[in-house]
């Protein structure tokens, strides 16, 4: 058996977010469904991580096993003619035995999108979160590299899926704007449920004058959920950038 490592993009608002679920639609079942059509037989594929519902991916990796023989540079072709448009694979190619899409993962970064303007863009509809009142980059810029290190994250993370522990590196968080267009890239060895929308409404809760950037740390400390910002929409948000390396492949996208 060979495994194969796709590359894709998708916007996710119209999926219940990447895993596999009986009663609602993901881009998980949409992608397995397309793959079999595409090498005959029954597909499992794992993703790099389990997206929630609305949320989108300019990088995306997932790994699947097949027996076909269809080289992997004509994969995407083929499987993009059974993807819906929303859902585009970009590259494959064949990876070692023991790689995995989410285990072979040593960083990732999503970014969340703020549009902060008065007038709302249509065209960010889904696409960017409308947050109407001016808010500074500098004052979400010191609130960002509070959460910068080793920490314990439970403060900022939705309860939900089991983890063995809260703990995470955040190797940067950082904060652009672009006209109206507010960007807060953020990068960790993992992410907890909901934690980088969390976050981002933390730094929103900052510029709000709601805590002190400084407040952050011993937020953070306390494991206080109640005291941080709440869970932004779904929609502002994207994974990025992924690095893998599991000793005999090492590469990002």
């Amino acid at each position: 058996m060979r495994n194969i490592a796709l590359f894709l993009s998708y916007l996710g608002t119209a999926y219940h977010g990447w895993q596999v679920q009986k009663r609602d639609v993901t881009v998980g079942e949409t992608l397995e469904k397309a793959a079999a059509a595409v090498v005959g037989h029954p597909v499992k594929m794992t993703g790099c991580g389990r997206t929630d519902a609305g949320v989108h991916a300019r990088r995306y990796v997932a790994n699947f096993h097949t027996s076909s023989r269809i080289p992997a540079d004509r994969l995407p072709y083929a499987l993009n003619t059974h993807l819906p448009e929303d859902i585009v694979v970009t590259g494959a190619r064949e990876v070692p035995e023991k790689f995995n899409a989410i285990g072979s993962c040593v960083r990732k970064e999503y970014t969340y999108l703020i549009y902060n303007s008065r007038i709302r863009d249509p065209f960010y509809v889904n696409r960017a979160w409308f947050y109407p009142k001016h808010l500074d980059e500098a004052v979400l810029q010191r609130a960002a590299d509070q959460f910068v290190g080793t920490h314990d994250f439970a403060a900022v993370r939705s309860v939900g899926t089991e983890t063995r522990t809260t703990v995470r590196t955040v190797y940067y968080y950082r904060v652009a704007r672009e006209g109206d267009l507010l960007k807060l890239r953020v990068c960790a060895d993992g992410f907890l449920y909901n934690m980088a929308r969390a976050m981002a409404g933390t730094l929103v809760y900052c510029a709000e004058g709601k805590i002190a950037p400084e407040e952050i740390g011993d937020l953070l400390a306390r494991g206080d959920r109640t005291a941080a910002g709440p869970t932004v929409p779904p929609g502002g948000l994207y994974l990025t950038h992924l690095w893998y390396d599991d000793g005999e492949v090492a590469f990002h996208v």
